[in-house]
């Protein structure tokens, strides 16, 4: 399969942030061409069953996970409901493979308890968690040594002006 949009991306986790960040640009309910979205849905498809089982540690080391039963739809639908839910001053975030929103979340809490996210009190913003994730240890971890462990993709910061700019500046980047 020629691989036109979703470049570079070693493990389902980067599959993840990639299929999201593109998709935040290219999405039809955020201004982008539907053609366009569909050769992204095939594109994570394709390449989701290839890297389905291949993930990366915190401490950077690769590990393959037998009989994963997580499939290409859930994630594609978790981010389409995301988008159609247009939030504003809200930030969208994936750290690893958990999605973090947070910001002005209190308008929106029944639809992201609805989506399946739930509240960390201590984080003060929403979370879901990879299917079958059992947390190993109870040292407790704030979001920035999170991200500093896993690395981070904000895909939506919280300001409208801020989201328009960043949609000019990922078009800039993926038209050249």
């Amino acid at each position: 399969m020629n691989i036109t949009y979703i470049k570079n991306v070693s493990t389902l986790e980067e599959l993840k942030k990639e299929y999201k960040r593109l998709a935040m640009i290219h999405h039809p309910d955020c201004g982008g061409d539907t053609e366009i979205m569909k050769v992204i849905n095939n594109e994570y498809d394709y390449l989701f069953s290839k890297l389905k089982n291949t993930h990366k540690n915190k401490a950077g080391q690769y590990y393959e996970k037998e009989n994963s039963t997580e499939n290409a739809g859930e994630w594609k639908d978790l981010i389409e409901k995301l988008i159609s839910l247009k939030m504003v001053k809200v930030n969208i975030e994936i750290i690893g493979s958990f999605v973090w929103v947070s910001g002005e979340t209190k308008p929106y809490k029944e639809e992201l308890k609805n989506l399946g996210f739930k509240w960390s009190q201590n984080k003060t913003a929403w979370y879901m968690a990879p299917e079958g994730y059992r947390r190993q240890s109870r040292k407790q971890y704030d979001l920035n040594e999170i991200r500093g462990m896993y690395g981070s993709s904000t895909i939506k910061n919280g300001s409208a002006a801020d989201e328009q700019e960043r949609k000019k500046k990922a078009r800039a980047v993926i038209s050249a």
